[in-house]
């Protein structure tokens, strides 16, 4: 069960983007000062079923860069989640938007991961599902860009909320 102060990152099945999402991300606000550093990371699929792990391709591309990604286990997003999430980080506009329509109660800051990079035309990130390592490498890396960005958003949301 998240707690206040949980990031969601959101892609279709979650055995792919999000989990490389959320242990990127993890990794990036273990090394913050607080109160960053004890925000929980989790992720979930819009279409997920329950217990699935992450792709082969997944873990070895974040095994690549020293992350741990073989004790995944896929997760369907939630109200529930929704109703606990500071912010959630979607892959695609699509995921956003069934978000917005499948869900009665959207949470504010309901983003892109890579909405924060500033290259125009550049937010999304496509589903490497079914492809080449290749695929995969470029998604995570498409990712490993995107992070410092929602770092400085997460600690513009945080500021003044250490204890």
């Amino acid at each position: 069960m998240p707690s206040a102060g949980t990031i969601i990152v959101v892609c279709t099945a979650n055995v792919c983007r999000s989990p490389m999402g959320e242990k990127l991300l993890r990794h990036a606000l273990a090394a913050e000062p607080e109160p960053l550093r004890s925000l929980q990371v989790i992720s979930a699929g819009i279409s997920a079923g329950s217990g699935y792990p992450a792709t082969g391709n997944s873990v070895a591309a974040l095994r690549k860069v020293g992350l741990d990604l073989s004790g995944h286990s896929s997760r369907p997003l939630t109200q529930d989640l929704l109703d606990e999430a500071l912010a959630v980080f979607c892959m695609t506009e699509s995921h956003r938007a069934m978000i917005e329509v499948g869900f009665d109660r959207v949470p504010k800051n309901l983003h892109l991961f890579r909405e924060f990079v500033g290259r125009d035309g550049d937010t999304e990130i496509p589903d490497p599902f079914g492809g080449n390592f290749r695929e995969y490498e470029a998604c995570r890396d498409s990712m490993v860009e995107a992070v410092p960005s929602l770092v400085k958003f997460l600690r513009s949301q945080t500021r003044g909320t250490a204890g």
